[in-house]
This record gives C-alpha cells, sequence and structure tokens, in this order.
C-alpha cells in the first residue's frame, strides 16, 4: 500500500485516510464533513481543471479545493 496526498488520486480509485493535516477553522470543517482516518473514500470526478475534485464517503458526495485536498493522505 502506498501513501498519497488525496489531491493525487484518480478518478474512481478507492483508499482510506490515513491522517488530516490540517488544524484550526480548516482542520475543524474537514473532520466536521467526515474526513477522518480510518474512513473509506472514492474519487468519483473532477471539475475541467482538475480542481474541485468530488469523492464518495460514507454514501455521500463532498467537494473540496485541492489545497485542502492536499492536507489529507489517504493509503491507496
Amino acid at each position: 500500500m502506498t501513501v498519497i496526498n488525496l489531491r493525487e488520486m484518480n478518478i474512481d480509485q478507492t483508499g482510506t485516510i490515513v491522517s488530516v493535516g490540517a488544524s484550526g477553522e480548516l482542520g475543524r470543517r474537514v473532520r466536521d464533513m467526515g474526513l477522518i482516518p480510518g474512513k473509506q473514500i472514492r474519487i468519483q470526478g473532477r471539475a475541467p481543471l482538475n480542481d474541485p475534485v468530488s469523492l464518495r464517503i460514507m454514501g455521500f458526495t463532498l467537494t473540496l479545493r485541492n489545497n485542502e485536498a492536499d492536507y489529507i493522505k489517504v493509503e491507496v
């Protein structure tokens, strides 16, 4: 298994969140959305310029900007 940034994942790739490096308000907001270690995610799609990224987690869809996705490490 390899650990990469969420931004580096490909469409339809799945992985497990290993860590969330964001702190402060951004860290709280990311965790409130359910992006916490141990959760399974799948990249659903990307906007034409690759920002934002759309992902599935716990049965719902989220979109994150790439600067937010950079804080999330995923094991693929």
